[in-house]
């Protein structure tokens, strides 16, 4: 059986791509671990993303070292896919001839039948899941999206939106419980979008609801919720029924009036202070994350230091920032000069991020003494490294709990309740009850 290898960078949005890719080839390829550099293997797919500059670099830089690998006979054929080869469909084959072939973000299919497979209808629903953790997946919902946001290149990537059918979720859902999978993170470019194309409404809230029948289903978490028309079923989810967290991912972007239209966000700052306040209102003791960015074309010191403010006012539990990164093809590249300096970009971005350590470290510290009930993920040197609902995985900090019981590889991907007894900026540490 010939050996394939599957590398995959970017968002969890690729990785779930990569995980149905590599279980339509299950069974015709041995699959090799993504961290196994020493093995031959006769193909390597390079799922590539695209998103913003750093990203792009990445990417190509993980694409001439494959190369290299080809040259010295480590792998054979070299296949490219996912989201720099869809923004750059016809630049990249001339600049990097030695790739043997290059596919989309879209060509999912494609990239199958390259290597000799027939797509099966029936494995859509399968994952091979080789780099998740233990207890938890992500399930994405819908793929591209309608937004046309100033500084995002997204669309351009991915196409229009598109959601997977309910039923059809919901046996992917049952295949990843059945193996060992508690915790469903519901991931698109946006979720809230979900299932207008499909029933003529927004549709997350009955998704929800389908998801939370399946018994051995224990938490479901929201991420990338769009600020616009936000469906107010999905409150009442979060608030009343017990498998959802009381969590939610929405990113913000800005405050201002003025960086907002420039944004082109469809929403205005009234509108977003109004939104927090009845996100908090109908979901008590909700833990919002939010993503903003500095340094967007005509941002002023008075539009940051509105932003600044904004962030000192509702205090978000979790805070990402971001310096604005041109991206071609998109309308702020087409309408707007990037006038904000670097230097500026970088000042402000400094400042945000040490706002949000103080009222990270208060947040946790207001845990101290609390009873929570904890996912497992993983244990190393004497310590079980732990998530409550209000920490996500690879963005928010993590509970770490001293444990120096018998076999504790036992407990990775189970649930265990904890005693919080110390915090700082990101991590709490925790007594096991």
């Amino acid at each position: 059986m010939k050996r394939i290898r599957a590398i995959t960078l970017g968002c969890s949005k690729n990785t779930v791509d990569t995980e149905h890719i590599l279980s339509q080839l299950s069974g015709f390829y041995e699959v090799v671990p993504q961290g196994d550099d020493s093995t031959f293997v006769d193909c390597l797919l390079l799922n590539t993303c695209g998103f913003i500059g750093d990203a792009k670099q990445e990417s190509i830089d993980a694409i001439l070292e494959a190369v290299e690998k080809k040259k010295r006979g480590e792998i054979g054929r070299l296949i490219v896919f996912g989201c720099l080869s869809q923004r750059y469909s016809e630049q990249m084959p001339a600049l990097i001839p030695e790739v043997d072939e290059w596919y989309g973000a879209r060509d999912i299919s494609a990239v199958v039948k390259a290597l000799g497979v027939q797509p099966a209808p029936d494995r859509d629903c399968v994952r091979y899941m080789e780099e998740s953790l233990p207890g938890s997946a992500y399930l994405k919902i819908s793929e591209g999206c309608d937004r046309r946001c100033a500084y995002c290149a997204i669309p351009l990537i991915r196409g229009p939106h598109r959601s997977v059918p309910i039923d059809a979720l919901v046996k992917e859902a049952e295949f990843l419980a059945s193996k060992g999978i508690k915790e469903l993170i519901l991931i698109a470019q946006d979720t809230t979008y979900y299932g207008l194309d499909l029933y003529g409404h927004r549709a997350l809230a009955e998704l929800i609801r389908a998801l939370s029948k399946l018994e051995k289903i224990e938490w479901i978490r929201i991420h990338y919720s769009y600020p616009a028309d936000f469906p107010e079923d999905v409150l009442d989810e979060m608030a009343h029924n017990p498998k959802v967290c009381k969590y939610l991912d929405i990113p913000l972007q800005h405050i201002s009036d003025k960086v907002l239209k420039m944004m082109r966000r469809n929403v205005d700052g009234e509108w977003t202070r109004e939104l927090i306040t009845r996100l908090r209102h109908r979901v008590p003791g909700v833990v919002l994350r939010t993503t903003l960015i500095v340094g967007h074309p005509g941002e002023g010191e008075e539009d940051f230091d509105e932003l600044v403010d904004f962030v000192k006012e509702e205090r978000f539990e979790r805070l990402g920032a971001f310096t604005y990164s041109e991206e071609e093809d998109t309308y702020g590249a087409v309408h707007y000069q990037d006038d904000v300096p670097q230097s500026v970009k970088a000042d402000r971005f400094d400042a945000l991020m040490s706002l949000q350590k103080e009222i990270s470290l208060g947040f946790n510290e207001s845990r101290v003494g609390a009873v929570e009930k904890v996912i497992v993920d993983a244990y190393s040197d004497g310590i079980l490294v732990c998530r409550s609902q209000y920490e996500s995985p690879d963005v928010d900090g993590e509970i770490l709990v001293k444990y120096d019981g018998a076999n504790p590889t036992s407990l990775l991907g189970t649930f265990v309740e904890v005693r919080i007894q110390g915090a700082d900026e990101y991590d709490l540490i925790a007594e096991l009850i």
